[in-house]
């Protein structure tokens, strides 16, 4: 599985490939130098179970740490996630 970052303009997101097959994005908008919203996460139903939203979630907050970002998960995925991971609470917004 590979993850690419990418970011054009005020949009980023990262995305999930598997023999060239994209299996799933998550979205995020910048809102400012050291904030991001993670907006939108989907995953092709053919990977579900796969944990691919939490391998996606995990390379956006190790991006997060790198640029000194913070996160405000508005994506219900990636809400849940922060409210089950101790582990990434250091990147969420306060």
């Amino acid at each position: 599985m590979e993850i690419v970052l990418k970011e054009q303009d005020a949009k980023g997101f990262a995305m999930a490939q598997q023999d060239g097959k994209r299996t799933g994005a998550m979205t995020y908008s910048i809102a400012g130098e050291h904030l991001i919203i993670i907006d939108h996460t989907e995953v092709d139903p053919a990977f579900k179970g796969q944990q691919i939203g939490q391998q996606l979630l995990y390379k956006i907050v190790d991006m997060a740490r790198e640029k000194n970002i913070k996160i405000i998960p508005l994506c219900p995925f990636a809400a849940a996630q922060f409210k089950k991971l101790d582990a990434i609470q250091d990147v969420l917004k306060s």
